[in-house]
């Protein structure tokens, strides 16, 4: 008999305490950081689930590993053992360690893209988009038009739209387009999962126009699971198997470690490309470290390679993936609006349509994310308008991002089923007196990735 209680599938072997500030200590708290929850300091935050990136619980095996950490500067053992876990899953030749996911961007972006370029992708996330923009190129977004209805359910709503990429490809050229890029699972989107005939019909027409094909891969085993879940022909195939046949359709891949790697730091560019690769270890010296560190530690290296291995256990994504869904379920059932179906590492709230009365350019997600936090200390993120509309150049309202979303983004191996269940009470709390939340208008901002050091003042 299958029971309904989730399990965590470890034990725990060391805690770590939680700071429990009141509400006096919160609203303070708020005022200092401009209402930017970015600015709270760690120990004024209850439960954090302001990102899935880097905030997990390491396992006693990448404890060990790290132990056995090798600190050579140049042809590190811990290099060669990382390198090959990581050309075993993705079968990609080159392998290019990188201090995390946003520094392989970077590399990538600074020595395949150039003025006036357009790089598709389902979705750019908040990084990703800003490294392709600061080449002076177009990050476009192409995901299937389901993929911006938060109420929609479909198995895939992170899939590329095939004919929008091909309309793209035509009305811009071949010789505009470097590179096309799949994010998996689609983040700024609610955390969808990408199907793996939307992967080869994006191949396909790659290879038709002969373009590179590129993988965000930060959640790519979470992506797997879920192929594994609802695609036919895959419920027999072991995610491991699942995750090679996703990384043998493209042709290289970024990835933050911090979040399918399992470790607190990390990330590598991969990719089957010699020129490229050359191209990356030049800039990679400049900015990062040597080759084979690449601006990690190395035992930071050998946390990555087992971390690697041990996301790909079907015990861990099954339990990752419920416990992830349990919490959708009790704000949903509720009457809370998010994104359906539950995403693998975050549950997106959906701040439009709980907050109707607040217009996009007040920020109706970031109003909603600072109320989480005063009345229960717990901390997600604004994945709306602050993060991806665009300022008017003439002063006027920000143009509006597709969705207004808050993501309570779940480090992985943390926090029990009781943290869980308390941030499902504070969230129904909000919810039922969301009339009363007054909208925010923004009183500093950087030109760069905004969302991180804005502020904001409360609306009377």
């Amino acid at each position: 008999m299958e029971y309904r209680t989730i399990i965590e599938p470890f034990r725990i072997h060391s805690v770590q305490a939680i700071d429990l500030p009141d509400m006096t200590t919160r609203e303070a708290a708020l005022d200092r950081a401009g209402y930017n929850l970015f600015g709270l300091h760690a120990d004024e935050v209850i439960i954090d689930l302001l990102t899935d990136s880097g905030t997990g619980a390491m396992s006693s095996e990448q404890w060990a590993g790290m132990m056995r950490g090798d600190e050579s500067y140049a042809g590190s053992r811990s290099f060669f053992r990382f390198e090959g876990v990581v050309k075993d899953i993705t079968g990609l030749e080159e392998v290019i360690p990188t201090h995390q996911g946003r520094a392989a961007e970077k590399i990538l972006f600074s020595v395949a893209v150039k003025d006036g370029d357009v790089v598709p992708n389902n979705t750019h996330f908040d990084t990703t988009r800003a490294n392709v923009e600061f080449q002076g190129a177009e990050a476009r977004d192409l995901v299937i038009p389901e993929g911006t209805d938060p109420a929609a359910i479909l198995p895939f709503k992170g899939n590329m739209d095939i004919g929008r990429l091909r309309s793209t490809i035509k009305e811009v050229g071949v010789d505009r387009i470097p590179l096309v890029m799949v994010t998996v699972t689609n983040n700024s989107g609610g955390g969808q999962p990408v199907s793996m005939q939307n992967l080869r019909d994006v191949r396909a027409v790659c290879d038709e126009y002969e373009l590179p094909f590129y993988l965000d891969a930060c959640r790519f085993a979470e992506n797997a699971w879920f192929i594994k879940l609802r695609e036919d022909g895959y419920a027999d195939r072991t995610p491991r198997e699942i995750a090679k046949e996703m990384f043998s359709l493209v042709d290289g891949a970024t990835m933050s470690a911090k979040k399918d790697g399992l470790a607190n730091i990390g990330g590598f560019l991969a990719t089957n490309d010699e020129s490229i690769a050359m191209n990356a270890r030049n800039l990679l010296i400049l900015t990062e470290g040597f080759p084979t560190y690449g601006g990690l530690a190395g035992y930071d290296l050998e946390a990555v390679a087992v971390g690697l291995e041990e996301v790909l256990d079907e015990n861990y994504l099954r339990y990752r993936i419920r416990s992830t869904a349990y919490l959708a379920e009790t704000v949903a059932g509720a009457g809370v609006p998010i994104v359906q179906p539950p995403g693998g590492h975050a549950v997106y709230l959906d701040a439009a349509a709980l907050l109707p009365h607040i217009p996009s350019h007040e920020y109706p997600a970031q109003a909603l994310a600072v109320e989480l936090y005063r009345a229960g200390g717990v901390r997600g993120v604004e994945i709306g308008t602050v993060m991806f509309g665009k300022p008017d150049p003439d002063g006027g309202p920000d143009s509006p991002a597709p969705m207004e979303l808050v993501r309570l983004a779940i480090p992985r191996r943390t926090y029990t089923q009781s943290h869980i269940d308390y941030v499902g009470e504070v969230v129904i709390d909000v919810a039922a007196r969301a009339e009363s939340l007054r909208g925010l208008t923004m009183t500093q901002q950087p030109p760069w990735l905004r969302h991180f050091t804005a502020r904001f003042a409360e609306m009377g």
